[in-house]
């Protein structure tokens, strides 16, 4: 694998993408000098094989070690090769999946193999002219349909033209099971013709070592059942020396009522095995069976059987002759126990003796061997389909791992290939979706990226899998984006997935949003304070209600006490006790009308532009702060978190402006029209409705303004009976004797305003 060479010689080029300086990566010399870029201004060291927007066989094949990753190193010894290979590296931007085989490097030991390998596989599909595609190597049955040897050292019946081997081929493929070729076909290897004649072997030496059957054809059917009935009748002939030992206990060795009593009124058929347990035959002390006698009904088949083909000519069978029988098959078992071939024997033994007469071995093998010796050429091939893979998606992956110019780019159709289809939700269309890998990690990374972020759960009718998205909402309002909503997600290919809302990261959508996010809170908060003081409230009416109907019997009037006293009565109302409660209800009011009346006064003090300016300055007193955080963390959204959860090795922040941020979602825009609504109450129009209404404040503040109750304020009323001279006390202290008398005198001037 090729190393980072710091020894810069390259003049590289960058431009601005995504708020950051990256390198442009715009020609077949700066893909081929990858090598020479200092990795610390790679935009990505690694990113995962699977689950990206490209094709997974391009990437595993740009995967120089198979570990799964694509890692810095594998992207530098990936642009050495597929460069090298061309004359003119410049061929790689443009991610075609069709080249000319001409426009591949003679002088280049790679595209001199690649050179060839194309060649012949246009030669084997019969196309003319030099152009090859991803469509001819994606075949590789096709490739080899009509070539005799493959190089993958397997050879089928196509392989030879002679016609024992074909024949022995054939005969191997159905006696052992066939590998397949590279054609599509089935064949054999080495080792399965080295194995198919030994078979053969073995199979006529096993038979010329037959030993003879001793009742013919009939003899398997003997063994059979001798085998089935060897414990049982063993069983019989020990409890016969068992009765003839002890005599008081043969009934209890032989078949007891009882048990036949117990299943009698059963259906029997479904008793054999129970039946079976039984003895074969009565118990009567004697060791042997009465062939005349009828045995176990569960046994009675097997049992005939042997009897007419090995004692037919005996009365009784006593436990030497059973012995015997058994001794007749020891040798014929032997050599069925060790058959050999057995793969081969449905080819007839003279089939099997024609094979091994007429030995093709040596020349299959050799065939095989043929095959084998173009194991090269045909690794060749394989490198032509890695070759135009890495061909058509190389440049593709470069502008997502060197920079990101697919996710900055204007161009609408252009994806990164993290971008994974578009989820539509609340009457928004979100563009910035990617399917999650792992959602532990997820949890622990995603809140950093400074985004308003949804993960749904994903399911199709068409397929049983389960996939994990996340989107970024990048404009409008919150809204209705809770757990539980339900969506449509389209994947790349135009598939559509139901889709449920799992997770919520809340942060701020845009700067708009953020100015309502307080009232929205203080909102919030005013709801649930309503909710739970009327919960509270219906708590403790309920907990009133109890405790009265709990107390109903002691309120009733106790009859006096035994020795003529009566209980004590409830004490009175003390008005007293609320006064106080009283006056500071009163207090309070008098206070907060005060202070409504200072600040009324202030604002109609207020000329109308300080109004507007006191408003303005109340609105960003609230909503300021949350603007300001909002902005602030707008400008540091930032996908890596991101893509660093799906096992990518970010090497650069990749920041989202509030611009482009609003190019990755689109909201539902509808024209301005004039709609009825059909089921709208019948009534005035709302012009008529305001009219009403404001002529009803102004009558309200006019009605007010006569009566003089707006008077605090500085509008007096003009009607004459508010406006009499007011009255004024003057206090007349005379001292007589060292004693301070004083007389109040009530003296009628003028106000003077």
């Amino acid at each position: 694998m090729a190393m980072i060479n710091k020894d810069k010689k390259y003049k590289w080029e960058f431009d601005n993408i995504g708020g950051s300086s990256r390198v442009r990566i715009n020609s077949g010399e700066a893909i081929a000098r990858l090598a020479e870029l200092d990795p610390k201004m790679w935009t990505v060291l690694s990113c995962p094989v699977k689950g990206l927007e490209i094709d997974e066989k391009s990437l595993a094949y740009m995967d120089i070690d198979s570990d799964g990753k694509i890692r810095v190193n594998d992207v530098i010894a990936t642009a050495e090769w597929i460069t090298g290979a061309l004359k003119d590296a410049d061929l790689v931007l443009k991610g075609s999946d069709n080249i000319d085989i001409a426009q591949l490097d003679l002088e280049n030991e790679s595209g001199k193999k690649l050179y060839g390998a194309a060649r012949q596989i246009l030669d084997n599909l019969g196309k003319e002219g030099n152009v090859i595609s991803l469509a001819d190597t994606s075949d590789v049955a096709a490739i080899f349909a009509k070539t005799r040897f493959n190089g993958d050292g397997v050879i089928t019946e196509a392989s030879s033209d002679d016609v024992d081997e074909k024949a022995a081929i054939a005969a191997a493929v159905a006696s052992l099971g066939g590998v397949a070729d590279r054609s599509g076909a089935q064949g054999v290897n080495a080792d399965m013709i080295e194995a198919f004649y030994k078979t053969l072997a073995d199979y006529v030496a096993w038979q010329e070592a037959a030993v003879e059957a001793p009742y013919g054809d009939k003899t398997d059917a003997a063994i059979d059942a001798y085998n089935a009935l060897d414990a049982k009748v063993k069983d019989f002939f020990m409890r016969s020396k068992l009765a003839s030992f002890s005599p008081d206990s043969t009934a209890a060795l032989d078949v007891q009522t009882s048990r036949i009593e117990a299943i009698s009124a059963e259906n029997l058929t479904g008793k054999t095995e129970e039946i079976a347990a039984y003895p074969i035959a009565r118990v009567t002390g004697k060791a042997e069976i009465d062939l005349s006698e009828p045995v176990n009904p569960a046994w009675a088949a097997q049992f005939e059987t042997l009897k007419s083909i090995a004692a037919a000519d005996k009365k009784v069978l006593t436990e030497e002759d059973w012995v015997a029988i058994g001794a007749q098959f020891a040798a014929y078992t032997a050599w069925k126990g060790a058959k050999a071939g057995a793969a081969v024997e449905a080819l007839g033994l003279d089939a099997i003796k024609d094979f091994i007469a007429k030995d093709k071995k040596a020349a299959l093998l050799d065939l095989v061997a043929q095959d084998a010796a173009l194991a090269e050429e045909a690794a060749n091939i394989d490198m032509v389909d890695r070759f135009l893979h890495i061909y058509r998606d190389f440049y593709k992956l470069l502008r997502n791992f060197v920079t990101l110019n697919d996710f900055y780019t204007k161009d609408m159709g252009v994806k990164a290939i993290f971008q994974s289809g578009r989820l539509i939700v609340d009457q928004r269309e979100c563009r910035f979706c990617m399917k999650v890998a792992d959602m532990g990690k997820h949890n622990a990374e995603a809140a950093a990226s400074g985004m308003f972020l949804i993960y749904c759960d994903c399911t199709t009718k068409t397929s049983s899998a389960k996939l994990n998205i996340v989107a970024a909402v990048t404009v409008g309002e919150i809204g209705d984006l809770v757990v539980g909503k339900n969506a449509l997600y389209y994947d790349e290919k135009g598939e559509e997935w139901d889709a449920v809302i799992t997770k919520v990261i809340d942060n701020p959508i845009s700067v708009g949003q953020a100015f309502w996010s307080p009232y929205r809170r203080m909102a919030k908060t005013i709801e649930n304070l309503i909710n739970k003081s009327a919960a509270d409230k219906d708590a403790k009416m309920i907990a009133d209600a109890n405790a009265k109907i709990n107390a109903a019997p002691a309120a009733i009037p106790a009859a006096p006490a035994a020795d003529g006293t009566k209980p004590a009565a409830a004490p009175p109302f003390d008005i007293a006790k609320f006064a106080g409660i009283f006056a500071a209800i009163g207090m309070a009011l008098g206070m907060i009308g005060t202070a409504v009346v200072s600040l009324a006064k202030g604002i109609v003090a207020l000329k109308w532009w300080q109004l507007i300016v006191v408003f303005v300055g109340i609105l960003l007193l609230i909503s300021g702060p949350a603007m300001v955080m909002a902005w602030m963390k707008l400008r540091r959204r930032n996908i890596a978190p991101l893509l660093n959860a799906n096992g990518w090795a970010v090497n650069a922040a990749s920041k989202i402006s509030i611009p482009f941020g609003e190019t990755l979602t689109d909201i539902a825009k509808f024209p301005k029209m004039k709609l009825k609504d059909p089921y709208a109450k019948k009534g005035l129009a709302p012009w008529a409705k305001w009219v009403i209404a404001v002529l009803a404040v102004a009558a309200v503040a006019a009605g007010l303004w006569l009566f003089n109750v707006l008077a605090g304020l500085g509008l007096k009323s003009p009607l004459p009976r508010y406006n009499q001279p007011e009255a004024v006390v003057e206090e007349v202290v005379e001292v007589t004797d060292s004693l301070a008398v004083t007389d109040t005198a009530l003296v009628a001037t003028p106000v003077v305003e």
